[in-house]
C-alpha cells in the first residue's frame, strides 16, 4: 500500500468502532471535532510525506481519554491507543510507540515541542483557529461543562480563557511554521483587544448555542 493513502480495512474499523465513542463527549470534542481534526491532519500529512495510516489512527484516538479526566486526557488517549490490539493488524510497535507519543503531545498547553513529525501533525490539525469557530468552541463548552453558570458569568469565564489560551501570552504553540493558523491567531489577537467587538460575537454566539434543541 502507498503511504499516501489509509488502508480501507483501518478506515473501516475506525469509522465503525472508534469514531461513535466521540458521540458521549461535550459539543466541542465530539463527532464533528473528531472527523474535522482527521481531515485536517490528513492534508498536513499529506504535505509533508507522512504515513497517511499512522497520522489517521492518530487524529481518530487523539481524545479518546475525554472518557476520563479532562486535565490527563491526552495521556489517557496515548494508553487507549496503545492498550487497543487490534491496531497490531496494521502497525509495528514501533509506529505504535510514536502515535502514542503523538497522541500525548497533542495537548496546547503542552510546554515542549511534540517529539515527532506525528506529533506535530495532529497538535497543529486540533487547532482550528479560525475565529468563529474558537470562539463558538469556548462558547460551546461552557455550557456543556459549566452548566449553572449565567450569562454573565460564562462571559467571564469565555474572556478568562481566551486570555490564558490565545493572547500575546497565551499558551498556546504552533508547531509547524506558516501554516494557516499563524494568521488566524493573529486576527483572534486583534479582536480579543476590542472588548467591544469581543462582547458583540459572545451575545450572538451564546445566543445562538443557549436555544434549546429543536
Amino acid at each position: 500500500m502507498n503511504d499516501n493513502t489509509v488502508s480501507l480495512d483501518l478506515m473501516e474499523f475506525i469509522e465503525r468502532d472508534i469514531l461513535p465513542q466521540y458521540n458521549a463527549f461535550d459539543r466541542a470534542h465530539n463527532l464533528s471535532h473528531a472527523t474535522q481534526v482527521i481531515r485536517r491532519s490528513l492534508e498536513i500529512g499529506r504535505r509533508m510525506g507522512a504515513n497517511m495510516n499512522m497520522v489517521y489512527a492518530i487524529a481518530a484516538y487523539h481524545d479518546l481519554g475525554l472518557s476520563g479526566p479532562r486535565a490527563v486526557h491526552h495521556i489517557t488517549s496515548g494508553k487507549i491507543l496503545t492498550s487497543d490490539a487490534r491496531l497490531k493488524r496494521w502497525f509495528t510497535d514501533e509506529q505504535r510507540r510514536i502515535m502514542r507519543e503523538a497522541v500525548e503531545d497533542h495537548r496546547a498547553s503542552a510546554s515542549r515541542a511534540p517529539r515527532s513529525i506525528y506529533g506535530r501533525i495532529v497538535a497543529e490539525a486540533d487547532r482550528d483557529l479560525s475565529a468563529d469557530h474558537v470562539f463558538r468552541r469556548t462558547i460551546q463548552f461552557g455550557l456543556s461543562n459549566y452548566p449553572q453558570l449565567g450569562k454573565e458569568q460564562q462571559w467571564q469565564r469565555f474572556c478568562q480563557h481566551l486570555k490564558e489560551k490565545y493572547s500575546e501570552s497565551g499558551y498556546i504553540k504552533l508547531w509547524i511554521p506558516q501554516s494557516p493558523n499563524a494568521e488566524n491567531l493573529q486576527k483572534i489577537r486583534n479582536i480579543i483587544k476590542q472588548p467591544k467587538e469581543l462582547r458583540e460575537i459572545f451575545d450572538k454566539i451564546y445566543d445562538e448555542e443557549s436555544q434549546p434543541a429543536k
